[in-house]
């Protein structure tokens, strides 16, 4: 183990052959008091915490692992290359499988750990950035320091040549650099700045609002032959009637949220409280969809015995699939998707002269935030009669 700064050192895997020494990086750090050097093997004290102790335990077995590697790689190489193989063959041979110390399987356990701390929209996200970055890589992993900037550099242009647009490159880009600090944090690579030549900013959305007369077209589509598109474009419509919920919050609606006359509901993302006057329009679509026992409003979550969140994401890439197809009906030159309910909701708000305090410039904010802060300052009977008056617009 080699020391640095904050009472840590590095682990290292240490290759002797022929009076000739090599060092594998573990892709490890660990603190000098939770190491025996002289046994070399991981210390876990009784005082330490719980989520310490299970990376600890995880720690110890990889390095386990990894010494198994070694051991079968020498092996290997003795039938092999008998007498001639070097400690440069054994460094070599194991840095053609970098599943214990890449950064992309670092990445991995990352998401891993975030999924058993609850945290599945971040892992989700660190999921698809690393998915995309395995693409880019052909498969092949790297060690957290050798991302650099040329590397980055690379991986936009070949971004760009997929045709992403700029925001998309920038989510990519900002959850590769999330994992890259927590392997900083834990010591893997030395903190450095290999985003800095990529962009991994917000650019302003291209407007996705569509029109009242659009809005009405979807709404009189008759759509009884297509039972899978009457369920999206109704499904669209609750979006835009309960003042552009996103389709994660509509997903996880209970019947129990429903109050007499007024929704409450926490947002998923944000756990901010929502309160939404219940207008008959909004009935309407639930009692097309009878749940039956199901504790959920909408049919989106059918069985909450199974993986909600599977089933979440999957309801919304066939909604979108389906929405894009109504899109097409009505002559939508751009793809329709759950998203433009929220931008239907505030631009048509906003033709309808509604304060712009309501709406923050028709979603046009700079963060969750900003919306919040507008909205909070309101009365919620103000919110409740913009959102009448569009729903009588669509009459």
């Amino acid at each position: 183990m080699s020391s640095h700064d904050k009472g840590k050192g590095t682990l290292y895997y240490q290759v002797i052959c022929k009076r000739t020494a090599r060092l594998i990086h573990s892709g490890y750090s660990i603190r000098a008091t939770e190491w025996d050097s002289i046994r070399k093997t991981v210390v876990i004290a009784e005082e330490t915490g719980r989520e310490r102790k299970e990376e600890l335990h995880r720690l110890d077995s990889t390095l386990s692992n990894g010494l198994l590697k070694l051991r079968g790689i020498v092996k290997r190489l003795e039938h092999s290359l008998p007498d001639t193989y070097t400690a440069e063959d054994v460094v070599k041979e194991y840095h053609r499988n970098k599943d214990n110390c890449g950064f992309i399987a670092f990445g991995r356990r990352q998401a891993e750990l975030l999924l058993q701390l609850n945290k599945h929209q971040k892992a989700e996200r660190y999921t698809y950035a690393l998915n995309s970055f395995c693409r880019f890589r052909n498969d092949k992993d790297l060690m957290p320091d050798e991302l650099d900037g040329n590397v980055m550099m690379a991986y936009e242009n070949y971004l760009k040549e997929h045709d992403l647009c700029i925001n998309s490159i920038s989510f990519y880009m900002r959850n590769l650099r999330s994992i890259y600090n927590d392997a900083v944090e834990k010591g893997l690579v030395e903190g450095g700045n290999p985003f800095k030549h990529v962009y991994t900013g917000i650019d302003r959305t291209v407007k996705r609002a569509i029109s009242l007369e659009v809005l009405r077209q979807i709404k009189q589509l008759d759509l009884a032959q297509y039972p899978l598109l009457d369920l999206a474009r109704n499904l669209f419509m609750f979006s835009v009637y309960t003042r552009g919920m996103s389709f994660v919050d509509m997903a996880y609606l209970r019947k129990k949220d429903l109050h007499g006359d007024i929704l409450i509901y926490h947002r998923q993302k944000t756990g901010h409280l929502l309160k939404i006057r219940w207008e008959n329009m909004m009935q309407m679509i639930v009692d097309k969809y009878d749940t039956g026992d199901s504790p959920y409003l909408l049919p989106i979550i059918r069985n909450p015995d199974d993986d909600r969140r599977k089933q979440y994401r999957s309801a919304l890439r066939l909604m979108n699939k389906k929405l894009k197809k109504i899109g097409t009906m009505v002559g939508l030159m751009k793809p329709l998707t759950t998203y433009v309910a929220r931008h239907a909701w505030a631009s048509i708000a906003k033709e309808q002269h509604i304060p712009i305090s309501v709406i923050s410039e028709a979603m046009g904010h700079n963060s969750e935030n900003t919306t919040r802060i507008y909205l909070a300052s309101l009365d919620a009977s103000e919110i409740d009669n913009a959102n009448r008056n569009i729903m009588d617009a669509l009459e």
